[in-house]
């Protein structure tokens, strides 16, 4: 599902600029036989001579050398962000520090400003999270403290208790108990999510560099008691599911039970939101009328944006009333992939 978008989107990021399109496209212009980055300042192509590429190797495949004003291949994900993310898959209890990247010759704000362009967060937030979902597989095995602590490459508990903090709201061993709610982390093409389940209904899915996602977590562990352990189920499973045929472009709807926690017509809000097909968008005010209250404006954004349930309640499908798109709070860079991708649904492609 996320692949390329159709090239009148594409042709519109070429003319704008669009630093959003780093990393996932690249242009080649019939008439100089150069590939470029979108954001390039050389004088746009016209439509009919632009040639659309994934990446770097597509274009020079196709015949295209690169541009030497934007440089595509030097900083492009073809390079060494992919290298990066490929090594911290291999060593994922790795400790990163700024020094190891300089030691590997690159700069440490480069690789800074590369990764928020890709991932909406730094290259060593995304290790530091690497690291704590190791520890949550460890601990979910059983193994004691100390020992997801020291296989997840943290030297001091203390340390490792922060960063479990940090992502989860609790400390590691609030969450080893037998609860009714069994939190795990659920990998996707847009980074890691944490799933909040019991034998009978979602209660949360939120990615996990979201800023809010500790908060909303010892929200929903008051509203149940304190009762949230490590763990999966079978809807979890499900979620796994269907989350995996979302991305891969067939399967546009989820059918996962949803437990919304929230009052009357924060729930009514919600439920709305699950009824907007994938490839369609509305604006607040269209949500507010799809309620029966064309008033609530501002109470429906304020309730979109309090959604705890990423993707199956698609919060990300409301935008500005003039096209635009507005706050999301798991980044604006994903909001934007998900409405592109989802052009696909809405084509029958």
């Amino acid at each position: 599902m996320l692949d390329l978008p159709e090239p009148d989107i594409l042709y519109a990021a070429l003319i704008r600029r669009d630093p959003a399109y780093e990393g996932r496209a690249i242009v080649g212009v019939k008439t100089t036989g150069i590939y470029c980055r979108l954001t390039c300042p050389s004088r746009k192509p016209r439509p009919e001579n632009c040639l659309w590429f994934a990446d770097p190797a597509s274009a020079r495949a196709a015949g295209f050398r690169a541009c030497r004003r934007c440089h595509p291949d030097g900083s492009h994900a073809e390079g060494f962000v992919k290298l990066l993310v490929r090594t911290l898959q291999d060593e994922p209890a790795r400790r990163w520090r700024e020094a190891d990247l300089v030691e590997m010759g690159l700069d440490p704000s480069t690789v800074r400003r590369a990764f928020q362009r890709h991932y909406g967060q730094s290259f060593l937030q995304m290790a530091r999270a690497a690291r704590v979902k190791g520890a949550m597989d460890s601990l979910m095995k059983g193994e004691r403290m100390i020992e997801a602590q020291l296989e997840a490459g943290f030297e001091s508990a203390s340390g490792f208790r922060a960063a479990f903090s940090r992502l989860f709201g609790h400390a590691p061993h609030e969450l080893r108990g037998q609860g009714g709610l069994r939190a795990d982390w659920i990998e996707t093409p847009l980074g890691g999510m944490i799933a909040i389940t019991d034998d009978q209904a979602l209660h949360l899915l939120e990615f996990t560099d979201r800023k809010a996602l500790p908060d909303g977590l010892r929200k929903l562990s008051s509203m149940v008691g304190g009762r949230i352990g490590l763990g999966r189920n079978g809807v979890t499973d499900q979620v796994e599911r269907e989350l995996a045929a979302y991305f891969k472009g067939n399967g546009p709807t989820f059918s996962v039970p949803v437990a919304l926690h929230g009052t009357a017509f924060q729930r009514q809000v919600w439920q709305e939101l699950q009824r907007i097909p994938a490839g369609t968008t509305l604006s607040y005010g269209d949500l507010a009328r799809k309620i029966g209250n064309p008033n609530a404006v501002r109470a429906v954004a304020r309730t979109n944006a309090t959604n705890r349930v990423a993707l199956v309640v698609p919060c990300h499908r409301v935008i500005g009333a003039d096209g635009s798109m507005t706050g999301y709070a798991g980044g604006l860079w994903r909001k934007r992939r998900l409405i592109e991708a989802e052009r696909a649904y809405a084509d029958g492609t």
